[in-house]
């Protein structure tokens, strides 16, 4: 289970800074603890809490063969985002968000269907047949396509969640998430409405030692959760077998009962056709003795 970082590391990375008075939002009353030198300090115990109850999502849904897309576009956040989406193999997003990556998928799965067959017929060889010139703008096409889709080329339908680094910055994904009903896992610092948020992590979104940590430990729990979905596949792999067998083993009985059945009613049926061959000859024979007995007359 991923482990909680204490009081004493959170303040190390940071997590507790919040922003001026002046730009506090009403709604993160609930997380901020107090206000030093103009600036609010969020309670990192509620940080704790909040905290685990996000893994815990987190590692459900991915135990369950679900998907987390990993989304920071701020400078800070980029190789972050990279580092610990790569780890894990999810799906991540640095760049500008396109709009309509959760509400109209279908057209961005054809710009990464194009993004994918250019690296092929790249790597295959496939475009030296074109000049030089064409040869280079089908680099820059690629370049432009990798910045756009690179980061979820592997993802072939909407994510099951997503984690946001600063939704202030990333509405229009929010946005999307909500209209999609997509659960958002996020970092809010005191700036922002976290009313959109399924799962609320308060903490610095700026620093970048605090995106680091707790980006680190939404991939870590995604890590448990793809162990977890190993040890659910081999228990149904193991049930399936057992089915298997149990289904062959059932034909097979159900074989064997027809296979008697049928040569019970061949052997009813045989019986039959010899009692009736009796049957006629006794008639035959009663026939013919009252046949004699008649001719006596």
């Amino acid at each position: 289970m991923t482990k909680i970082p204490e009081l004493l590391t959170m303040l190390k990375s940071g997590v507790h800074f919040g922003h001026q008075h002046a730009k506090r939002h009403p709604r993160m009353i609930p997380y901020i603890f107090t206000s030093k030198s103009g600036f609010h300090i969020i309670n990192l115990e509620v940080t704790q809490e909040k905290l685990k109850e996000a893994l815990d999502f987190v590692k459900k849904i991915v135990a369950n063969g679900g998907t987390i897309l990993f989304l920071g576009t701020k400078k800070q956040a980029q190789p972050i985002i990279t580092k610990y989406a790569q780890e894990v193999e999810m799906p991540y997003i640095i760049e500008r968000w396109l709009g309509g990556t959760f509400t109209n998928y279908l057209e961005i799965s054809r710009v990464i269907k194009r993004f994918t067959d250019l690296k092929k017929k790249r790597a295959s060889g496939e475009l030296d047949k074109y000049t030089k010139k064409e040869k280079l703008e089908f680099d820059r096409e690629i370049d432009k396509l990798n910045k756009m889709v690179g980061g979820i080329e592997e993802m072939s339908k909407v994510p099951d969640a997503v984690f946001v680094c600063d939704i202030k910055k990333e509405k229009t994904a929010v946005a999307e998430a909500v209209k999609k009903n997509i659960p958002v896992i996020a970092m809010c610092d005191t700036n922002v409405n976290p009313e959109k948020v399924n799962y609320v992590i308060p903490a610095n979104d700026d620093a970048v030692k605090s995106i680091d940590l707790i980006t680190s430990l939404i991939a870590e729990a995604v890590s448990e959760g793809l162990s977890e979905k190993g040890k659910i596949q081999e228990i149904e792999a193991i049930a399936a077998e057992k089915e298997e067998k149990k289904a062959k083993a059932e034909q097979a009985e159900k074989a064997e009962k027809d296979a008697k059945a049928e040569k019970d009613a061949k052997a009813e049926k045989e019986a039959k056709a010899e009692q009736a061959e009796k049957n006629k000859q006794t008639e035959k024979a009663e026939k013919e003795t009252t046949a004699k007995k008649e001719e006596k007359k």
